[in-house]
């Protein structure tokens, strides 16, 4: 299992940048889609971050990914939390968890997991905020399942 403290991803509208060019082939411009700079260093610091604490190969195989965001706490939070102590936090900014879903998993491929096509199962939730600042943690966890065949050898050689 692997948990890391990461800071919030950058927005997937900063992430993908879209510039047109010229095919020669096609004899017309193209549309393509490309890193930008800012998502190379997010990556590149997610990549960092994770050697650092130790970790040296991605996970093998198929994983589970748990993503915890924790917006911002704002200057006026006492205040909005005393107006509505239930849901004051509704109100706060933050980024989309399914945009920072699909951003997390570009950065952390190669480094905490294979390629985020082995990311079999997943969860996230959006956290209240609090004196510890804007940040994700993902926890990690490989998934091992067993062979529905070895499952019927098992069984029918224990009769």
């Amino acid at each position: 299992m692997i948990v890391l403290t990461l800071p919030i991803p950058i927005s997937s509208n900063d992430y993908w940048g879209q510039r047109q060019v010229w095919s020669p082939k096609q004899g017309r411009h193209i549309s393509m889609v490309y890193v930008t700079p800012e998502a190379r260093e997010y990556k590149d610091s997610v990549a960092w971050y994770v050697r650092s604490v130790g970790i040296r190969a991605p996970l093998a195989g198929r994983v589970w990914v748990d993503i915890k965001l924790y917006p911002n706490r704002p200057q006026d939070w006492a205040k909005r939390a005393a107006k509505d102590p239930a849901c004051w936090d509704d109100t706060v900014r933050r980024p989309d968890l399914d945009n920072c879903r699909k951003v997390l998993y570009d950065a952390l491929k190669g480094s905490a997991f294979g390629d985020d096509v082995l990311v079999f199962k997943d969860s996230g939730e959006v956290q209240e905020p609090d004196e510890w600042g804007a940040r994700v943690v993902v926890t990690i966890r490989s998934i091992v399942r067993k062979s529905p065949q070895q499952a019927l050898i098992t069984e029918v050689s224990d009769v």
